[in-house]
């Protein structure tokens, strides 16, 4: 039985990239002589962090909301987020001209919360722990005509993502391993796609946090496993689980999901603050303390990590970086 086409493929990421060109920044690719010296291997960190708003969801959301027609433009765009994917909507919408509404989480970082509202858009806040985000969503949508976008389990939001690592590996040249953190599912499924369409043999992880393995259960289980909200300061990967969408692309090209812990994140949050000279958010780290903290053997490679975000409270920041309770 021939399995069905995956919801994305090449040719829709270098589309998306077309796309959204003239508004999404090409980020920078780092290296390390220090972290090539602790892993044994050289190191091409993809900077997300410095993306517009602060991380890669920019590109999925800007690619999303500029292909609604006239009437959905109109209506309006609606997210549910908890904190990445808001700002994302809400600074594409404003740049498109759309209309925005964000359900986002009464624990959200206060600073996505500002920075939400900040770029225009209305934010209506629940409890991730007692309430069903997509329901309401979806509640919210119909009562107002408005265009659902969710964070990840959409094929525009995927193909918008999957163009980080198309720029990463035309800046880096070709690599050996790529590594992307793993949340809802869409960064890792459209890097996949783009990675195997430039070199069918890379190596592709994704990294999600261990409290929170929805992702590494369903890969090996071969179905979606779905958790309860896990408890981690990964705040951006505190997904239930993976996507209709997602899931089958990651299934079908990445090969294996790992996890780390949440004293890894703050261990690689340190070594690129104190290293490297930058600021990241715990879920920006995933897919580099992989790397950094031993979880993956990647001696003698060239490998690929994508920083993800960087929308992280400075006093936060502080706080996790000087070893104190978050």
């Amino acid at each position: 039985m021939t399995a069905p086409p995956l919801a994305i493929t090449y040719g829709d990421i270098a589309a998306a990239h077309d796309r959204i060109r003239e508004a999404a920044h090409r980020t920078p690719v780092l290296t390390s002589r220090t972290a090539d010296a602790m892993t044994g291997a050289h190191l091409f960190f993809k900077a997300e962090n410095l993306q517009r708003m602060g991380a890669f969801k920019f590109r999925g959301a800007y690619n999303a909301i500029s292909q609604f027609t006239t009437e959905q433009r109109r209506g309006g765009v609606l997210a549910f987020s908890s904190g990445n994917h808001a700002q994302a909507i809400a600074l594409s919408a404003r740049e498109l001209g759309v209309p925005a509404l964000i359900l986002m989480p009464q624990d959200a970082p206060q600073m996505k919360i500002d920075a939400t509202r900040g770029y225009g858009a209305e934010v209506i806040l629940f409890d991730r722990y007692r309430e069903d985000r997509e329901a309401l969503a979806q509640r919210l949508a119909a009562e107002r005509g408005m265009t659902l976008i969710p964070p990840y389990d959409h094929p525009h939001v995927m193909a918008g993502q999957g163009t980080a690592a198309k720029e990463l590996i035309e800046d880096a040249g070709e690599l050996d391993v790529l590594v992307v953190c793993l949340g809802g599912g869409g960064l890792l499924s459209g890097s996949a796609v783009a990675a195997r369409a430039l070199n069918p043999d890379i190596e592709i992880y994704g990294v999600e946090p261990q409290a929170g393995n929805d992702g590494q259960q369903s890969l090996r289980t071969g179905r979606i496993v779905h958790i309860e909200t896990p408890r981690t300061i990964a705040d951006g990967a505190q997904t239930q689980h993976l996507g209709e969408y997602t899931f089958p692309v990651i299934r079908s090209l990445v090969d294996d999901i790992l996890t780390v812990t949440d004293d890894e994140l703050v261990r690689t949050m340190q070594f690129f603050a104190s290293r490297m000279k930058i600021v990241l958010e715990p879920t920006g780290c995933l897919a580099a303390a992989a790397v950094l903290q031993g979880q993956l053997d990647v001696r003698g490679k060239r490998v690929g990590i994508v920083l993800s975000g960087g929308n992280v409270d400075m006093a936060r920041f502080a706080r996790l970086t000087l070893g104190e309770p978050a």
